[in-house]
This record gives structure tokens, sequence and C-alpha cells, in this order.
């Protein structure tokens, strides 16, 4: 019987330089899309997919990010008084109950494998997920809640897969596939940042995964970079070696890279949009700043 997924790692420990100096005092996780921050995004689509149990991998520097999911009771009762039902909804969907959120430190950066190691103790022996907050999807039916009706289907562990240019293959982790059954594929191995025209396929992964708990135990046995970080993909890649079902979910949705400057501004664009009381407002300002570029050249 295939045990149910209700514990996600959120792997917050990044500096977020790319964001700086916004980030030197503010955590890129909490960062505004519209009006919710990144991570309000990642918890939102891990409610809808069952989770119960939130795992924080977290640094130094962070503590604006456990203040915001904590209760601001005096806030919520100003807003109660003041008649703004609205805002105190919005409000809640924000707290966090006690002892349904655990916050760990990872205190040396050693990548990606590393962060989700330091959440075993609080794993244990169950399947769970992996939400990375930079990666954004916009879609009907969210993410992760896709790829755990999915996994009810073929147990093993999965990863969210979208297809990328080859010029872009570098920059992901790539699936090497066995079998292609449309939405879902079969993997046989998995490659990170393949260099350029060596890529086993176009379909790469992005920041959503459901593993297995023996992935845990396979991050002691895999082999650190040049750099000395654990890749997530290798201790993944080695299920497949020991005989385990490894899964790439091609979501259906529009992933944003957040993590980046130009995705955060296109995802800014694109959520600002689907906002019924933003996007008349919003759209004849865009239509005047093309208007405008046009004109002058």
């Amino acid at each position: 019987m295939k045990r149910k997924v209700t514990k996600a790692v959120f792997p917050v420990a990044g500096l977020g330089t790319r964001f700086l100096p916004a980030t030197k005092s503010v955590p890129k996780e909490v960062l505004t899309l519209v009006d919710r921050p990144l991570i309000q995004y990642a918890i939102d689509e891990a409610r809808a997919a069952g989770i119960t149990d939130f795992i924080f991998v977290t640094a130094k520097g962070k503590s604006a990010l456990e203040d915001y999911f904590d209760h601001a009771t005096d806030l919520e009762a100003k807003l109660e008084a003041d008649g703004k039902h609205d805002l105190v909804e919005a409000l809640r969907s924000s707290n966090m109950e006690s002892g349904s959120i655990a916050y760990i430190r990872q205190h040396r950066a050693l990548g990606l494998g590393h962060a989700v190691g330091c959440a075993r103790r609080l794993i244990g022996d169950e399947p769970f997920a992996v939400i990375l907050p930079d990666d954004v999807i916009a879609a009907e039916k969210p993410c992760l809640q896709q790829m755990v009706e999915a996994y009810a289907e073929t147990g093993g562990s999965m990863v969210a897969a979208m297809e990328v240019s080859p010029a872009r293959a570098s920059s992901y982790g790539v699936l090497d596939i066995e079998d292609d059954m449309g939405s879902m594929v079969s993997v046989k191995g998995m490659v990170e940042k393949p260099k350029p025209g060596t890529a086993p396929s176009n379909l790469a992964v992005i920041g959503r995964y459901i593993l297995a708990p023996t992935v845990l135990a396979n991050l002691d046995q895999i082999v650190p970079s040049a750099g000395g970080e654990l890749q997530l993909t290798d201790a993944i890649a080695m299920e497949i070696e020991q005989g385990r079902g490894v899964y790439g979910y091609r979501f259906r949705g529009e992933r944003f890279d957040c993590g980046s400057k130009a995705g955060f501004l296109q995802a800014t664009v694109a959520f600002g949009l689907a906002r019924e009381e933003l996007r008349e407002e919003f759209q004849s300002y865009l239509h005047e700043i093309v208007a405008m570029r046009k004109a002058a050249q």
C-alpha cells in the first residue's frame, strides 16, 4: 500500500544574491509577487496537495520568514473591528498552526541534496515532497496536487519536468527517458547540467519532487561535486540503479523562475494580469508602455 504524502521540505537557506541589495535584510522567499510573498505561493500549493507537515530548511538571517507565518492577533482584531473582513481572511491564509511547521538550520551551503538531507529526522521513513519556492507555477490545478494524484498510481519517486530548448538544457538536471507515456515518463537516468549538445532529452527537472525515503539514504553514498555540494539529482538517480522506479511528470501549467530578476518580472506581469481587480488598469498601462517604445523607435 502506498503511503500518502503529507510532509514537504522547503529549502530556503539560500542567500538570494541575485536580488541584492534587497535581500541584505529581507529573505528572498519573502519578496512580494503582487501581494503575497513567494513562500506563500509554495505553501498554498502544498496545502492543495494535502500536505500537513511543513519543514523549512533555513539559515541565519531568515527570521522574517519565520515571523511571516506567525499569527498577527492584534492586527486581525483591529481589522475585524474596522469591518475589513476580506483583509482578515487574507491574513489568516498566512497563518500556520502550532506544530504543523518546523525550522531546521543548514549551517553550510552544500547544495540542494544536503539541504534536503538536513530534514531526514523529521521525514523518517515516509515519502515526502520537496518544493523550491523560486519556481512559481501558475496552473488551474496546482502542480504538486497533479503530481500527488499521479504518484498514487506509480509510487516510487517523481520529479516535475518541462520541455526546454537545447540551448537551455545545460542549466538544468535533464531526464534520460526510458518510456514516454505522455504526461508521465519512466526514467533510466538523470544528468545534472549536461554540457551543451550532450543532453539525453529536452525534459528538464524543475523544483517539485515527490521522493521515496530511500533517497535520503542515498545522500550518504553519493560523491560530492567539485564544489563540495551534494546534488539531489544524483541521489534520485541512485534509485534507478537500485531498481526502484523514478518518473518524470509533465505538469500542466506555466513555470516562472523567480530566482532570477527577469523571471520575477515575468511572473509579476502574468499574476497581475490574472487578477480581475487589477487586469484592466494594468493591461492598459502595459499597452501604453509598448506603444511609447514603438513610437520612440
